[in-house]
């Protein structure tokens, strides 16, 4: 997480607040938080005890400290992919995570017009977006905030893929010479493109904006 002066946060929140309104527009909901902490506190304020939660590869995730809080919480029941090791565990898992009560993912962007650009690989991710969980919560910080689709789809080949790449070790052009080449390699990641431009079901997905530079 990268500190700000209060210039920043203020020219921020503006940004913020023109992007809320037009998610609301798309039947999304949009939510200011100045800090990763005022974040996790206001989305606690929706979950109830007993709740069940999954989450996606975000890094933000873990930066904000979302995952954390929910772990030491006590209170969740916490649906980890990571924990099914066998073919038929990871099959119950994935039973049990399409029908959770909140799902946490970030963007690769996000667009001031209000619309979610992300990619995908396995598309585990996507597809808890698009469809199965009660709640699907994203957590992004200012730096994901790009003028356009075409300029969120950039800002994935330049900055996001290649330090995706560098982290699970995908072999892809992108990680060994820190360029996208638009590839087909056995790990590409950029399998699937989905721009979300609107919902159809009012309160399930909801983006939290949070005044810190968070992920990649």
């Amino acid at each position: 997480m990268a500190q700000r002066t209060q210039t920043v946060i203020a020219s921020w929140e503006k940004t913020a607040q023109t992007v809320i309104k037009k998610l609301e527009r798309h039947n999304i909901e949009g939510h200011w938080a100045p800090t990763s902490a005022d974040a996790v506190a206001l989305v606690r304020s929706w979950m109830a005890d007993g709740d069940s939660v999954t989450w996606g590869g975000s890094e933000t995730f873990k930066e904000s400290g979302m995952k954390a809080a929910l772990d030491e919480a006590g209170c969740y029941r916490m649906l980890d992919r990571t924990t099914a090791a066998t073919a038929d565990a990871q099959r119950a898992m994935w039973c049990d995570r399409t029908s959770a009560d909140w799902f946490f993912m970030s963007a690769n962007a996000l667009t001031v017009g209000g619309e979610l650009v992300n990619i995908d690989g396995n598309s585990d991710r996507l597809s808890l977006l698009l469809h199965g969980p009660a709640h699907v919560v994203l957590l992004c910080g200012m730096n994901k905030v790009v003028a356009d689709v075409e300029a969120g789809i950039k800002r994935i080949q330049t900055t996001v893929c290649p330090l995706n790449a560098e982290r699970l070790h995908t072999e892809t052009p992108c990680e060994l010479t820190g360029v996208c080449a638009d590839c087909h390699a056995p790990k590409c990641m950029c399998c699937n493109v989905v721009v979300t431009r609107h919902s159809r079901h009012t309160g399930r997905i909801r983006v939290v904006l949070i005044g810190e530079e968070l992920g990649y």
